[in-house]
């Protein structure tokens, strides 16, 4: 076949990694100037940083099993966690249950019941039971209003703003769940996370070499314009931007753009069946943003410190430099400061130095030391679907990844589900659809 992936993050490339590997003609057309799309990274003091934080979870196999096919596998370190909860103006260490029992901001009986709802959650593989169930109603009922209203609702709020209340019960199910999973031991052994020496993005390099090796083609600063559809069955893209009017052929292809701008790009589909245009249309995304400062010391001991005051206009501080030593970028101390917003927020039009402005007295709370003298380097950046919106119907509007028109196929993080959106989950992705183009394309054969 000769196949068009639209797209070069992480899902795309493994599609195109596997049909190129099993003989087929495949392109890779990416909009943007690199590769990786979430996971495309930057230099810092030397080394190479993602512009999205990235680790992952022992639960992530199709992530290590990728790597190990590509070689990579003995640069795969799995490190001792280090997260932490900042309430009231104070760090408290969350690596174990004893630090919940430590959690003096709520009772001991709320304490208590946050455990025993976190420890029946994972014992709860059967998630489709929680469809239909909005998360914010159970946690309220297993753990108390005082327990919803100062951990487990500021978490919420944080994530999805206005939307939390609505939150689906099976997305906050697979936090949990998949959290646990990342213990080896029982309940009071350390949750571990796996970081690749050098960056994800050396993963990113080697699917691209790989993916040319076989014969493939990749495609920067290539803007799809128009998926071309003939009588009812694709036959290639048109390119946009520099390549304005080039067009591609396709026996196939495969979308892992988001699902607004695929209907943009492909409204054949929405002619062909009005339900899968809703259900293209009923998704909404957020914005995700990270301001990164390099600094020339730590700001905190805590790798992953999330944050639960109301006013507090970043959801967490990742501080890089307490998973991997400073020595990997030249001595510096990366710092992500998250957030999640819906399109019109004000970050969307700002740059590094109007949100450094907001953020620094609430930077000043996590280390009441630090000063901007510390700063060596900042970067801002956004991505437009950074986060679908899992509200408590959203298994309803999951679109199929095989589309209304015959040979065009999508597989964006929408269809990442129960799981929330991680690249292990986006290399899943692009596998899955390559192998079911490549067994709907053997059945038309026979």
């Amino acid at each position: 076949m000769k196949v068009v992936v639209i797209g070069g993050g992480v899902a795309g490339l493994a599609a195109a990694y596997d049909l190129a590997g099993h003989g087929h003609d495949v392109d890779v057309v990416e909009a943007g100037p690199v590769l990786g799309g979430q996971v495309r990274t930057f230099e810092v003091g030397g080394g190479r940083l993602e512009s999205f934080y990235h680790h992952l979870f022992l639960s992530d196999t199709e992530i290590a099993a990728l790597l190990k096919e590509l070689g990579l596998d003995g640069d795969l370190q799995w490190i001792d966690s280090n997260v932490g909860l900042h309430a009231d103006g104070k760090a408290y260490p969350f690596v174990g249950p004893l630090d919940l029992l430590r959690f003096d901001r709520v009772s001991l009986l709320t304490r208590v019941r946050l455990g025993l709802a976190a420890l029946w959650l994972r014992r709860q593989s059967n998630w489709t039971k929680y469809e239909g169930q909005r998360a914010a109603t159970w946690i309220r009922r297993a753990v108390g209003k005082q327990g919803y209203d100062k951990v487990w609702g500021p978490l919420l709020r944080a994530k999805f703003g206005e939307h939390a209340e609505d939150v689906s019960l099976v997305w906050f199910w697979g936090k949990i769940y998949l959290r646990f999973a990342s213990r080896q031991g029982g309940l009071f052994a350390k949750e571990q996370l796996g970081y690749l020496r050098g960056s994800f993005g050396r993963m990113v390099d080697a699917l691209a070499t790989q993916i040319e090796a076989r014969g493939g083609r990749l495609h920067v600063e290539a803007p799809v314009e128009r998926v071309i559809v003939e009588d009812g069955r694709v036959t290639g893209v048109r390119l946009g931007g520099a390549r304005s009017g080039e067009v591609i052929a396709a026996d196939a292809v495969i979308a892992t753009v988001p699902s607004e701008h695929f209907a943009q790009i492909a409204p054949e589909v929405g002619a062909a069946s009005a339900e899968y245009a809703r259900m293209l249309a009923a998704v909404r995304y957020q914005w995700a943003t990270v301001l990164v400062l390099a600094l020339d010391r730590p700001l905190s001991p805590i790798y992953w410190l999330t944050m639960t005051e109301a006013d507090c206009p970043f959801v967490v501080a990742v501080e890089q430099t307490n998973l991997v030593p400073p020595s990997t970028y030249g001595g510096l101390h990366p710092v992500y400061f998250s957030n999640y917003v819906d399109p019109g927020d004000p970050i969307i039009e700002e740059d590094a130095d109007a949100v450094l402005a907001r953020y620094e007295a609430h930077i000043k709370g996590i280390n009441p030391a630090f000063d901007r003298s510390w700063i060596k380097g900042q970067w801002l950046f956004k991505d437009r679907a950074g986060q679908p919106i899992v509200h408590y119907r959203y298994h309803e509007d999951i679109p199929p990844h095989r589309t209304p028109v015959a040979g065009l196929y999508l597989a964006n993080t929408t269809q990442i589900y129960p799981e929330d959106r991680g690249q292990n989950y986006s290399i899943r992705l692009g596998r899955r659809v390559a192998q079911l183009l490549e067994a709907e394309r053997a059945s038309e054969a026979r």
